[in-house]
This record gives C-alpha cells, structure tokens and sequence, in this order.
C-alpha cells in the first residue's frame, strides 16, 4: 500500500491489519460447516484475533496524531473504513457465537433427555412417586372443583326455592288483602240492607197509618151522608 506523505509505521499497521481481517473472514466462513466443539473452538479463535484487530486499529490512530495535518486528513478517512470493515466482521461473529450457543444448548438438551433410560433406580422411584403426588394433587383439586360446583348448584336452588317462597308470601298477603277487603264490603252492604229494611218497615207503618185514617174519614162521611 503505497501512500506518500505517510508513516511507514502506518503502513506497517495497515498490512498487519488486512492480513488478521483476512484471517478472520476465513475463520468465520470455516465455521459455518463446522458443529459443536470444533466450531466453538474456530469462533473463539476469531473472537482473539478481532481483539487483536482492534487493538492494531488503536495503534493506527495512535500514529495518525504524529503525522502531518495533510498526511493525517487522507488516513482517517483509510482508518475510518478499516473500523466500518471491523465492525461487520464482529457481527458477524456475534451472530455465528449465538447460533452456535443455541445449537450447543439445543444438543445438550436432546442429550439430557435421550439420557434418561440411564436413570438409578431410587431416581425413577423418586420420579414416580412425584407423579404419584401430582395425580393425587390433581385429583384432589378436581373433586375440590367438583364440590364446589355442587355447593353453587345448591345455592341456586336454594336462591330459587327463597324466592318462591317470597312470592307465595305475597301472593297469601295479597289474598288476605283481598278478603278483608271483601268482608268490609260485605259489612257494609249488610248495614245498608238494614238500614233499607228499618226504612221499609218504617214506610209500611206510615203507609197502613194513612190507610187507616183514609179509612176512618170515608166511614165517617158515609155516616153522616146516610145517618144525617
């Protein structure tokens, strides 16, 4: 890389530099047909030489601050897409250390269960008495559901058997209402009916009376017409 009016120190950064970029680029395109422990072991192996990157980007800035302002200018801008390449590069190996974790996670779990066959006796005895402790727990939760769905049903009946004594209640009071009211009426009726009885035997009195006086005066003028 030929730059006139720089640092040979510089130069010697940049070439050091491109040659741990390439070696990363390479490690990283390695890993991806690799599996488990050996694509661990080239990830990390990359994750020691972006260090090691990162420090040599260090060093370039560092030399930037001995150099001419001319000089200086024109490699910042080189220092610039070295730090842009380095950044892509460590996502890159981000994203390749997580799906290696998740694989690796994803692998130890299959393994732990594929296991399981391997088990000592007093762990499947402690295993099945577990699951013997969680049916009983489940069974008594459903006969716990189960009585209290029948202390509701019960409730409601006997809301239901409240209410239509309440409204057997009322039905009673109103009839009682309703026959003390008809025997006032019939009180009533039955002192009018006296009351027209008195004046009726009261009429017929005044009416035999006049009769009898109707009487004596038509005997008494027939008297007189034939005796006078």
């Amino acid at each position: 890389m030929d730059s006139p009016g720089g640092s040979e120190l510089f130069e010697s950064y940049e070439q050091d530099y491109e040659a741990i970029k390439v070696s990363i680029t390479e490690r990283l395109n390695a890993s991806g047909s690799q599996n488990g422990e050996p694509k661990k072991q080239i990830l990390r192996a990359a994750d020691r030489e972006v260090d090691e990157a990162s420090e040599i980007l260090q060093q370039m800035e560092m030399e930037l601050l001995n150099l001419p302002q001319t000089s200086r200018t024109r490699l910042q801008a080189r220092l610039r897409g070295y730090k842009s390449e380095l950044d892509r590069l460590k996502q890159t190996l981000k994203r390749a250390q997580t799906t290696s974790r998740s694989t690796s996670d994803r692998d130890e779990l299959l393994g732990g269960l594929s296991g399981g066959s391997d088990l000592d006796a007093a762990s499947m005895d402690q295993r099945s008495r577990l699951l013997n402790g969680t049916d009983r727990l489940a069974e008594s939760s459903r006969r716990l559901q189960d009585t209290h769905k029948i202390a509701l049903e019960t409730e409601s009946l006997g809301a239901g058997i409240l209410g239509d004594l309440r409204g057997q209640r009322e039905q009673i009071i109103h009839t009682r209402n309703t026959l003390l009211e008809a025997d006032s009426s019939i009180d009533k009726a039955s002192r009018t009916l006296k009351g027209m009885a008195r004046r009726m035997a009261t009429n017929k009195l005044i009416t035999a009376s006049i009769i009898i006086v109707l009487a004596g005066l038509i005997l008494f003028v027939l008297y007189r017409k034939i005796f006078g």
